[in-house]
């Protein structure tokens, strides 16, 4: 079908965004999902500075690269995450460890995303939201309803002034649906959100459920083979991706399928390379008749 094949530079944000362009359009992707971190994206300079901005379209055009979108996952998780260390890593050091203070950065941040994105000409910004339901998953101690409607007034408290920005710019906000995300499990989400499909990741994952690790891969880092799933680089997992494309097919998706490799068993760039050729090959077109139409009289 010839969607743009892009790659999610999160993963790669420990080089600096000249490297990653040289390397993405060397394996042959057609843009790149820029990350607002590292020295990839400083959505401060984007949204104020027409110079930063011309200078990344520059830096794109050299390389022969588009971007249709951005990526603020760490911001957006501490909108609405309640406070613990780990938010201290996605925040700068003048608010680490005030919750409140990462919360009004991350609620600002946002909107200079929106801001970033309509300036780079990117019509998309894929995000997490944070959840402040996600530690209560299991109930016990026990949950309340009230609870869970109190969590979910909270989100949309917080996140209103956020998308009536995103409006304001003519941006979309995508929702990567996640664990430890406000939405984390439907299980038919493309057919279910047809007319809601944003942007397209394509990423893999590895079940191993050999009677001794579980599905919650309890407390062992991504990578240790004793863990009951693990991500994996595409093709290398179990992700039916021809019932993917044949589903975005069918709700009419003609966007990015941005490739977010993720395998800590894998050279990255092999992998890279690897998850290109195989998102080509799975991009078909819809059929444009029915197999059986010469055949009816």
């Amino acid at each position: 079908m010839s969607r743009p094949i892009t790659l999610v530079s999160g993963q790669w944000a420990d080089l600096h965004f000249e490297e990653l362009c040289a390397k993405v359009a060397s394996f042959g992707y057609d843009g790149i999902e820029i990350a607002c971190w590292g020295d990839h994206m400083d959505v401060h300079k984007a949204a104020t500075d027409t110079s930063y901005v011309e200078a990344k379209k520059a830096l794109l055009a050299k390389y022969g690269l588009k971007a249709w979108a951005l990526s603020a996952h760490l911001a957006g998780q501490c909108v609405a995450d309640p406070w613990d260390p780990r938010l201290d890593g996605f925040a700068p050091p003048e608010v680490k460890g005030k919750p409140e203070a990462i919360k009004a950065w991350a609620v600002e941040e946002m909107k200079l995303t929106a801001r970033a994105a309509k300036a780079m000409g990117c019509k998309v910004v894929t995000c997490f939201m944070g959840s402040p339901i996600w530690r209560w998953w299991y109930s016990f101690p026990q949950t309340t309803e009230a609870m869970i409607e109190e969590a979910y007034a909270e989100v949309v408290r917080i996140w209103t002034p956020i998308f009536d920005e995103f409006d304001a710019c003519g941006v979309r906000f995508a929702l990567e649906v996640h664990p430890t995300e406000i939405a984390f499990k439907p299980d038919l989400f493309i057919r279910d959100f047809a007319d809601r499909i944003y942007h397209v990741h394509m990423k893999d994952v590895a079940v191993r459920l050999d009677g001794r690790a579980g599905i919650l891969g309890s407390h062992l880092p991504f990578g240790d083979l004793r863990r009951g799933w693990n991500f994996v680089s595409p093709g290398h997992g179990d992700v039916d991706f021809d019932a993917i494309v044949r589903e975005l097919n069918a709700a009419g998706y003609s966007g990015p399928l941005s490739v977010e490799w993720e395998d800590v068993g894998m050279d990255r760039e092999f992998g890279a390379r690897e998850a290109l050729a195989l998102v080509r090959d799975l991009d078909f077109a819809p059929s444009a008749l029915a197999f059986d139409a010469a055949m009816k009289k």
